[in-house]
């Protein structure tokens, strides 16, 4: 299987020939960076973890190599940067036991490029090879033009693909803007009250950005229980994460 780049790679945690590993995919989550996925389709992976019959497939567009940097690794090139978070990308495949983690390693300014059509192509190619039912990506409204650019070049390529061949379900997601804005009849909400231990260890393996200075684990996990507590005023919580 072949990207436009030579820099992508796939990583399957049990170690099965990447096309297989691929086959199998039920849930996708398409991120900007890395870390995006854990925080925004925990749906997913709750869905698939410890699953035989459904499995998920995370997809980081970006090679994290222009992340704020502070503390142990301020002094750090983008290249070393690039390489810390990749490497972090798949210790929480491993933990989540996904079923493939997809590296396409575009820098930013790649995505925000709408005359661009590389990022789509693989992501087209992805598609195709995985058939998922459901995938996630960041939604339209999200503060961060680059989660907004990866939602347009998601969109794009899922609507080039054959009606009969698309997704099921398409869900855009919080990261940088929530969604409570939102009627409810507009929107989903994703129940994730289990597993907290595991929604913190999948967080919890970026240090580079924790130890940077931002607490997207505390952050994360704290937006969970707001939105599942902030959910309906006359009714007791049926989450604790939301």
């Amino acid at each position: 299987m072949k990207f436009n780049l030579e820099t992508a790679e796939i990583f399957v945690p049990d170690g099965l020939p990447a096309e297989e590993a691929l086959a199998r995919t039920t849930h996708m989550a398409v991120g900007a960076h890395q870390d995006d996925i854990e925080i925004m389709a925990f749906d997913g992976i709750l869905k698939c973890f410890q699953q035989d019959d459904r499995w998920f497939c995370g997809v980081v567009m970006t090679n994290g190599g222009e992340s704020p940097r502070d503390n142990l690794y301020k002094d750090y090139t983008d290249e070393e940067m690039s390489l810390v978070r990749s490497k972090e990308q798949k210790k929480a495949a491993v933990l989540g036991k996904y079923g493939a983690q997809v590296l396409l390693n575009y820098p930013s300014s790649a995505l925000k490029d709408g005359s661009n059509k590389l990022p789509m192509e693989d992501l087209q190619l992805l598609f195709r090879k995985t058939n998922p039912q459901v995938v996630y990506t960041h939604n339209l409204a999200d503060k961060h033009d680059t989660h907004v650019a990866v939602a347009l070049k998601v969109i794009e390529a899922i609507r080039g693909i054959p009606a009969g061949k698309r997704p099921m379900r398409l869900y855009g997601c919080e990261v940088w803007r929530d969604l409570d804005w939102m009627f409810d009849p507009d929107k989903v909400a994703f129940d994730v009250s289990a597993h907290e231990n595991l929604q913190a260890a999948l967080l919890g393996v970026y240090d580079s950005q924790i130890c940077g200075g931002k607490r997207y684990d505390l952050a994360a996990m704290g937006r969970r229980r707001a939105n599942a507590t902030y959910y309906a005023s006359h009714k007791t919580d049926v989450a604790t994460g939301m």
